[in-house]
C-alpha cells in the first residue's frame, strides 16, 4: 500500500517549535484524503479518486493538457501539483498544463497550439488531452467541430470531462452536454461505470482518440471524489506499455478498412486481451430470461442499477439492465447481442436537462433515439421501447432506482420484501460513519484523518467522500465514511450509520440526521457547556422521540472540559477523532495513537487528550418517557440529506461594499444631472423585485378586543398600480419600522436625519442607492430585528472598552453559546438593545448600514381572488406578540406594522407565486384544511369557484375543513363559509374547535368522521388536497388520507388483494401536484 509521504500530510511543525501539534491540511476533495500524491506512487494497491486517475493517465500519455477548471472544482490541481514537481511523462518530458477560463472562445487555444506552424511533427502520434467539466462544452463545441474536419493531419485528442455542471438548484450531474456532443458531432464517448474502472476507461478512451476525437465522461459530483482503495492500478510504465501494445495489435488493414464501428470493436478485443479484462461495450446485469430490461448510461447510473437488478433477479424477477459503455460509436450490433432474446420491454432511462423537459411529451433523451432505432431495424425482436426521462437534478440511490423498475416491470416481483427494499449493501459487514460539521468548525478535518487512519490496515477497504452545502449555516460540510472486508460500490449516502457525529447542535435543527442512521447505533453531538439536566431542553422533542424509535446510545461532546482544549481551541479536532474512536473502534484508542500522530497532533498531546475524554465524552441516557411526549410534537420536517452546491468550504472574505455618508447637495447632482452621474429613479430602488404601491381599504378585526390573540382582515385598494395576482399567490409586504422607535434611536445614538447615505442594493452590490439616514432606518436597516452571532463579533471591532469588547467576542463565539441563545430566544434582544447595552462600542452610520441585516418582506397569502375583487387583494393577518422577561410588550415587526395602517395608509407591496394553485380542470374536487390564517388561500379558492360557477361552469366538490380553538372567538369568515355552503359552493364544511368540549377535537377527527366524503372526492373522482397553516398536524393529516388509500384499495381489491403502500400512494400524488402542503 502506498502513502504520501509526511510532508503531503500539511504543513510540517515549527522548526522553533518541534513539539507542536502536526498540522492536517485538506488540498481538495478530489485529491485522496484530501491531500496531494506523488506520480510514482500511484502503483498497485493505493488509495486514489477517479479524479485523480483521469489526471494520471492524461499526464503519462498527452503531449500538452488543456484544463477548464472552475476554481473550486479542481479537475487540474494533481497535474499541476506535478508539472510544479518536474514529474516526467510517459515520453521522457513534464507534460505542458495549461489552466484555461471557460468562457467564448475556449478550445482555439488547443486548436492553435496542434496547428501551429512551429509545432514539432516528431510529436504529431502523441496525443493532446483535454480536462474540464460538462458545463465547459458548450464552449468548447466550435473548436472541436473544427478539429473533427481536420482529424486525419491532427494529433489525437482526448477531453476527460467531469459530468457536473452547476445550476439554481446547485451542483448537478451532466451527462446531457456531453450525449449531445458526442452525437453532434461525430465524437467518440466512453463513460467510467466505476472509480474501479476508471482508469482503464480513461486509457480506453486515449486509445479510441487514434480513432476519432474522444469524450471520456464520468461522475464528477460525487463518485469522482470519493477516496477509495484500488487494489492493480497502473503505474505510468505499465499504462504506457499498454497502450503501445494495444495500438500496435491493432493493424493497419483494420484502420483503413474498417468503419469506425469495426475499429471500436477490433480495438476493445485488444484492450481486452492485453489487460486481462472481459470489457464490452455494452454490459448485461440481471435474470438469464428477463422480460423487462432497462438501459442506461452514467456511472452512478450504471453501478446502482448493475446492483439492484442483480439483487431483484436473485429473488426471481425476470428484469435486468444493459449499461452503456461507449455510446460513440454506437455499435447496434454489439447491443442487440448483449439484449437478451426473452426481452419484451425495453425501458432507457435517459438524462433530459432540465424538469420542463421531462414533462415535455415531445421531447425524447438521447439514449432512447439511438435504442430505438436499434431494435426497429431488428426484424427478429418485436419489443417495446419507452423513453424514461430525469433531469440533471436528480440525485440515485438503492432506493428510487428500486421505483423505476418497480415502475416498468408492475406488480410482477415476487415479493412484497423486494418491493419496499432492496439490500445491496450488507450492513452486517460494512461500518458506516457519517460526519455533520460547519465549515468554520475547528474539527472539520476530522473524518479525513480518521478516514486515513482507517486506511493503514491494509485488511480493510476504506471509502471517504465529502460534500458541501454553503447555502446553510454558512457552510455545512457532511462526510461519508465506510469501512468493509472487500470491494463496496456504494455511490451514495450513508443511510444506515453505525455512528454519527454532529460538530454543531444547530445542524440538529437544518437536518434530519437521525433519518440516516442505523437503530441501535451511536450519536455523538457536540455540545458545549451543556449539564445533564439542560440535555432535554437542547434536543427537540421530536429529536428525542426519534432517539428512542430507533434505540440510538447518546454521547455528548462538551469541550469545554477538557482543560488543553480551552487553553488552545485548536486542539478540538484531536479530542473530536479521540471521542469518535472512544465510540466507533475503542481498539484503536490505544493502539492506533501512534498511527493517528503520524497523521496529525503529537503522541505528547493525544496521550494527554485521552485522559481528559473521560471527562469530556459522556454517554447520556435515554428515557422511554421521550417516546411519548407530553407536548404536541411536530415531526422533523427536515432535509435527510444536504444539497451539495460546492466542492469547497465557503469563502468568507468578501470585499466590504462601499457605504458613504454624503450631503443633500451630493443626491442633489445626482438627481439633478442623471445622464452624468447614472441615476435611475424608482419606486424602492432597494428592491430588487417589481413594487407597487396599494392603499388600505378595510382594516377589521376578526376576534373579540377581550380575546388574547388578533385576528384581522386587512384589504388593500389597488387602484391604477397595475398590480396583477393568480389565485394563491402571496402578497409580499414591504414593511417600515416604528417611526417613533426610529426617531428614539436616531437621538440617542446621535445621528443627523438628513444626512445621506450611498449603500449597494440589496440585490446587486454593483447599484448604489442614495437614502437619508432616517429613510434607511425607517425601511432599510432591520435595526429593532434580532441580531445574529456574527453581528456580536463585527460590533467587538469597534468596542474601545476593553471589557465590553471581551464579552461582544464571547457572544459571538461557541463559549457564549449559552448566553446567546437566552439573549435570543428568551430576551428577544434586538440590534439596537445591543447598541445600547454596550455604548464604547459605537460604529459610525456607513458601519451600522454593512453589520446590520437588511429589512426582508414579509409574504402572506392572499386570502381573495381578483376574478371576483378586481381591484382589491386581500389579507388574514394574526398578530404577533410576546412579553420579554423585562416586562416589555414585543411584536413581530411587519405585523405591528400591518396592524397599525389605517384606511387610506399606503403600503408598497409585491406578490410571489406559490406551490397552492387550483386543478387545471373546474370539474376536479378540492379538499382544503385551514388552520388559523391558514385558512387564507382557501377563501381565495372558494371566491374562485364560486366565480367559475357563475361564468356557467360545472365545477367540482369543495371540501373545507378548518381548526381552531373556540368558535365563539376564532370562527374566522364563519358566515362566509355558511352563505356559499348554503349556496352550494361548498358541499362540506368540517369545523374542529379543539378546546371547546372536554375532549379535544382536531382537524383530522373532523376529517376521519368524513373519510367516505373524502374516498370519493379524493380517490375516485381524482381531486387535489390541501392543507395549509402550522406544521405539527401534516402526520396527522397525512395519516388520515394513507387511511383513505388503503380503505379505497382494499374496497376496489377486496381483502385478500395485495396490500397498498399508501405512504407512496401519497408521493406519488404530491408529485402529481395533487397533495400540496404550505406550512410554516
Amino acid at each position: 500500500m502506498h502513502f504520501q509521504q509526511a510532508e503531503s500530510a500539511g504543513p510540517g511543525a515549527d522548526q522553533k517549535s518541534p513539539n507542536a501539534p502536526k498540522k492536517f491540511t485538506e488540498k481538495s476533495s478530489s485529491l485522496p484524503f484530501g491531500q496531494n500524491i506523488l506520480l510514482d506512487s500511484i502503483s498497485g494497491p493505493t488509495y486514489l479518486t477517479a479524479q485523480t486517475l483521469v489526471q494520471q493517465v492524461a499526464y503519462t500519455l498527452s503531449d500538452k493538457i488543456f484544463a477548464y477548471s472552475a476554481e473550486t472544482f479542481d479537475l487540474d490541481v494533481a497535474v499541476k501539483d506535478w508539472l510544479e514537481k518536474g514529474e516526467k511523462n510517459a515520453f521522457g518530458y513534464a507534460t505542458g498544463v495549461s489552466s484555461l477560463e471557460t468562457r467564448t472562445g475556449a478550445g482555439a487555444i488547443a486548436l492553435g497550439y496542434i496547428f501551429s506552424k512551429d509545432f514539432d511533427l516528431k510529436k504529431r502520434h502523441i496525443p493532446q488531452s483535454i480536462v474540464a467539466s460538462s458545463s465547459t462544452l458548450n464552449y468548447l463545441r466550435p473548436s472541436l467541430d473544427q478539429l473533427a474536419l481536420l482529424y486525419s493531419v491532427a494529433n489525437p485528442l482526448t477531453a476527460h470531462i467531469a459530468a457536473v455542471d452547476y445550476t439554481s438548484a446547485g451542483l448537478v450531474t451532466d451527462y446531457v452536454s456531453s450525449l449531445t456532443l458526442a452525437e453532434e458531432l461525430g465524437l467518440g464517448l466512453v463513460c467510467s461505470p466505476s472509480v474501479f474502472e476508471t482508469q482503464h476507461m480513461s486509457l480506453f478512451a486515449t486509445l479510441l482518440s487514434s480513432v476519432l476525437p474522444t469524450i471520456h465522461t464520468y461522475d464528477g459530483l460525487s463518485v469522482g471524489r470519493e477516496t477509495a482503495r484500488l487494489v492493480d492500478t497502473l503505474d505510468q510504465t505499465r499504462l504506457h506499455n499498454s497502450y503501445e501494445a494495444v495500438l500496435k495489435a491493432v493493424s493497419e488493414v483494420d484502420k483503413k478498412h474498417s468503419d469506425n464501428e469495426g475499429r471500436v470493436v477490433r480495438l476493445l478485443q485488444a484492450f481486452n486481451d492485453e489487460l486481462g479484462e472481459d470489457y464490452r461495450l455494452f454490459d448485461y446485469y440481471g435474470h438469464e430470461e428477463p422480460e423487462t430490461v432497462l438501459v442506461v448510461f452514467g456511472t452512478i447510473e450504471a453501478s446502482l442499477t448493475a446492483q439492484v437488478a442483480t439483487a431483484l433477479a436473485r429473488d426471481g424477477d425476470k428484469l435486468g439492465v444493459v449499461n452503456v459503455r461507449v455510446y460513440r460509436p454506437f455499435v447496434e450490433e454489439a447491443f442487440l447481442e448483449v439484449l437478451p432474446k426473452s426481452t419484451r420491454n425495453v425501458s432507457v432511462l435517459g438524462q433530459v436537462k432540465d424538469e420542463a423537459a421531462v414533462f415535455d411529451s415531445a421531447e425524447f433523451s438521447r439514449l432512447y433515439a439511438d435504442v430505438l432505432v436499434a431494435l426497429q431495424f431488428s426484424f427478429d425482436r418485436n419489443v417495446e421501447v419507452t423513453d424514461l426521462k430525469y433531469s440533471r437534478e436528480q440525485v440515485w440511490t438503492p432506493s428510487n432506482i428500486l421505483d423505476v423498475f418497480q415502475q416498468i416491470y408492475g406488480e410482477k416481483t415476487q415479493s412484497e420484501e423486494v418491493r419496499s427494499y432492496v439490500d445491496i449493501l450488507n450492513t452486517a459487514d460494512v461500518r458506516q460513519y457519517t460526519f455533520w460539521n460547519l465549515d468554520e468548525s475547528p474539527s472539520v478535518n476530522a473524518p479525513a484523518v480518521l478516514g486515513k487512519l482507517l486506511s493503514s490496515d491494509s485488511a480493510k477497504n476504506v471509502f471517504v467522500r465529502s460534500g458541501h452545502d454553503n447555502l446553510v449555516r454558512g457552510g455545512v460540510v457532511r462526510t461519508d465514511i465506510r469501512n468493509a472486508d472487500y470491494t463496496v460500490e456504494a455511490p451514495y449516502s450513508v443511510e444506515q450509520a453505525d455512528v454519527t457525529f454532529v460538530g454543531d447542535e444547530t445542524l440538529l435543527k437544518e437536518f434530519d440526521v437521525l433519518n440516516s442512521v442505523k437503530c441501535d447505533s451511536s450519536l455523538i453531538v457536540k455540545l458545549s457547556g451543556a449539564k445533564d439536566e439542560d440535555i432535554e431542553k437542547r434536543l427537540s422533542p421530536a429529536l428525542r422521540k426519534a432517539l428512542v424509535g430507533k434505540d440510538v446510545e447518546l454521547f455528548v461532546l462538551d469541550p469545554t472540559l477538557s482543560e488543553s482544549v480551552i487553553e488552545d481551541p485548536a486542539l478540538e479536532t484531536y479530542l473530536s477523532q479521540l471521542a469518535f474512536l472512544k465510540i466507533a473502534r475503542e481498539d484503536l484508542l490505544s493502539s492506533g495513537l501512534p498511527k493517528l500522530a503520524a497523521i496529525n497532533g503529537s503522541q505528547e498531546t493525544f496521550d494527554k487528550l485521552v485522559g481528559e475524554l473521560e471527562t469530556a465524552l459522556r454517554e447520556i441516557d435515554v428515557p422511554v418517557g421521550w417516546a411519548s411526549p407530553e407536548e404536541e410534537v411536530q415531526p422533523l420536517q427536515l432535509p435527510s440529506d444536504i444539497n451539495v452546491n460546492s466542492f469547497s468550504a465557503f469563502d468568507r472574505i468578501e470585499p466590504e461594499p462601499p457605504s458613504l455618508l454624503k450631503s443633500w447637495a451630493v443626491a442633489a447632482k445626482g438627481l439633478a444631472f442623471k445622464e452624468a452621474f447614472g441615476t435611475k429613479i424608482a419606486l424602492r430602488p432597494d428592491l430588487g423585485i417589481k413594487t407597487f404601491v396599494s392603499h388600505v381599504k378595510e382594516h377589521r378585526r376578526l376576534t373579540p378586543l377581550t380575546y388574547d390573540r388578533n385576528i384581522f382582515h386587512i384589504e388593500f385598494d389597488l387602484g391604477d398600480s397595475g398590480l396583477k395576482y393568480a389565485i394563491g399567490e402571496a402578497l409580499g409586504i414591504h414593511a417600515e419600522n416604528d417611526k417613533s422607535e426610529v426617531e428614539e434611536f436616531i437621538k440617542f445614538y446621535g445621528l443627523n436625519p438628513d444626512e445621506v447615505v450611498e449603500v449597494p442594493s440589496r440585490e446587486d452590490p454593483n447599484v448604489l442607492v442614495n437614502r437619508t439616514v432616517y429613510q434607511s432606518l425607517l425601511q432599510n436597516v432591520d435595526i429593532f430585528g434580532r441580531p445574529p452571532k456574527r453581528f456580536y463579533e463585527a460590533l467587538a471591532e469597534f468596542a474601545d472598552d476593553e471589557a465590553e469588547k471581551n464579552a461582544l467576542r464571547a457572544l459571538g463565539g461557541p463559549e457564549g453559546a449559552g448566553e446567546f441563545k437566552r439573549r435570543a430566544e428568551v430576551d428577544t434582544v434586538t440590534y439596537a438593545d445591543i447598541l445600547l447595552e454596550f455604548p464604547s462600542a459605537h460604529p459610525a452610520f456607513h458601519d451600522i448600514v454593512r453589520i446590520v441585516n437588511p429589512m426582508k418582506r414579509r409574504e402572506y397569502s392572499i386570502a381573495s381572488s381578483q376574478h371576483v375583487t378586481p381591484t382589491s387583494v386581500a389579507l388574514l393577518i394574526v398578530t404577533v406578540n410576546w412579553v420579554d422577561p423585562k416586562g416589555r410588550d414585543r411584536f413581530g415587526q411587519a405585523t405591528k406594522y400591518l396592524n397599525g395602517l389605517n384606511v387610506g395608509s399606503s403600503v408598497t407591496v409585491s406578490v410571489k407565486p406559490s406551490v397552492m394553485k387550483l386543478p387545471p380542470k373546474t370539474t376536479a374536487p378540492i379538499i382544503m384544511a385551514g388552520l388559523g390564517t391558514g385558512l387564507a388561500p382557501f377563501r381565495a379558492f372558494v371566491q374562485e369557484r364560486a366565480f367559475q360557477k357563475q361564468q356557467g361552469h360545472d365545477i367540482g366538490e369543495v371540501l373545507l375543513y378548518m381548526g381552531s380553538r373556540h368558535q365563539r372567538e376564532e370562527y374566522l369568515y364563519g358566515e362566509e363559509w355558511e352563505a356559499y355552503q348554503d349556496a352550494g359552493i361548498i358541499t362540506l364544511l368540517g369545523r374542529a374547535f379543539s378546546r371547546d368540549q372536554p375532549q379535544k377535537i382536531y382537524i383530522q377527527d373532523r376529517m376521519r368522521q368524513t373519510l367516505g366524503d373524502i374516498r370519493s372526492a379524493y380517490l375516485q373522482q381524482e381531486g387535489s388536497f390541501y392543507l395549509c397553516g402550522p406544521t405539527w398536524p401534516v402526520p396527522d393529516v397525512t395519516a388520515v388520507l394513507q387511511e383513505a388509500v388503503e380503505v379505497q384499495h382494499a374496497a376496489t381489491h377486496g381483502k385478500g388483494g395485495k396490500k397498498v403502500d399508501s405512504r407512496r400512494e401519497i408521493e406519488t400524488l404530491k408529485e402529481a401536484q395533487r397533495y400540496v402542503l404550505e406550512v410554516y
